[in-house]
């Protein structure tokens, strides 16, 4: 026997209100985030915001005294490649829960993101890191935290 359709209606709108406070709870967290990366050579550390833009680079130990500036810009563009991939991960798991099917309203079927197109390819590609989607870091990086600190 099928439900009432007020029934119906009374589960569907409790999820909508549910949802809806869900919604504002990520959209205050992601306006506040933001995700800091190592370029591999330990010589920048890049922020990106939470809007994938780049709001802090930092020159770790004096390296780039010692660096040409070809090699200093492929450790800038590095470390805010992987400062940005980082967020756009997070932001795309902070979302994805909201284009799922409805398990209360089976007429809610959720919809599809084509993460891809909105983040590039590289958002997709599953990292050996650590488990916020921070890019791959090579073995001898393993014992110090993603800020660079012991």
């Amino acid at each position: 026997m099928t439900e009432p359709l007020e029934k119906r209606l009374e589960k569907a709108m409790a999820e909508l209100q549910a949802a809806q406070e869900a919604v504002a709870r990520t959209e205050r967290e992601l306006r506040t985030a933001s995700f800091a990366a190592l370029s591999s050579d330990r010589a920048v550390r890049a922020t990106a915001g939470s809007q994938g833009e780049l709001i802090g680079i930092d020159f770790l130990e004096e390296k780039y005294r010692d660096m040409s500036p070809q090699e200093l810009g492929a450790s800038v563009l590095e470390a805010a490649s992987a400062a940005r991939l980082k967020m756009n991960r997070h932001v795309m798991k902070a979302i994805a829960p909201f284009a799922e099917p409805s398990s209360n309203v089976p007429e809610l079927k959720g919809f599809e993101m084509d993460w891809e197109r909105i983040f590039g390819p590289e958002v997709l590609h599953e990292d050996d890191g650590d488990a916020r989607g921070a890019q791959s870091a090579p073995a001898w990086r393993d014992a110090i935290g993603d800020e660079g600190e012991d």
